[in-house]
């Protein structure tokens, strides 16, 4: 049996039928089907130029976004957000005795951007004495710091 296995993948159908679909070439006469309206029907907004329904419109339908419960919070608009770098990091990039500044940071490739403030965490060991500035330490990163014989300075 030569023609039982003729599954065809979907690779094979468009080089059969081409890659792209031809386009409506739209006021060409009745015979095209796309004639005289040009498939906007008669009248009404949606027959005229620059007519568009905004993405969430549901033909009057109540939306979906007021037929769902509302519910938790959110703290977006209140939120501080801080580039984080941990005790770890600063362990392996500087030398005993250096400053670490964000400037210092991007200048290393540890930040992106230096408009973002820095918030120190305490994930790893210190043993070398850095004199840190940062917008923010958690209370272990600090401590860290302080009893390896280090300053964190809280920049402001």
């Amino acid at each position: 049996m030569q023609g039982a296995n003729i599954a065809m993948m979907i690779h094979e159908i468009t080089s059969k039928v081409g890659r792209h679909k031809k386009r409506k070439r739209l006021g060409r006469g009745v015979g095209s089907g796309h004639g005289k309206t040009c498939g906007r029907g008669h009248k009404g907004a949606g027959s005229r130029s620059g007519h568009s329904t905004r993405a969430s419109y549901e033909g009057g339908q109540m939306p979906l976004f007021r037929r769902i419960p509302k519910r938790g919070f959110s703290n977006a608009r209140w939120r501080k957000d801080f580039h984080v770098i941990n005790i770890r990091t600063l362990e392996a990039r500087f030398n005993d005795g250096d400053q670490v500044t964000a400037q210092r940071l991007k200048e290393l490739g540890l930040l992106s951007d230096t408009r973002v403030p820095v918030k120190v965490l305490g994930e790893g060991e210190l043993t070398k004495k850095l004199t840190v500035v940062a917008a923010a330490f958690s209370a272990s990163a600090m401590d860290k710091i302080t009893k390896a014989g280090g300053a964190a300075n809280i920049a402001g």
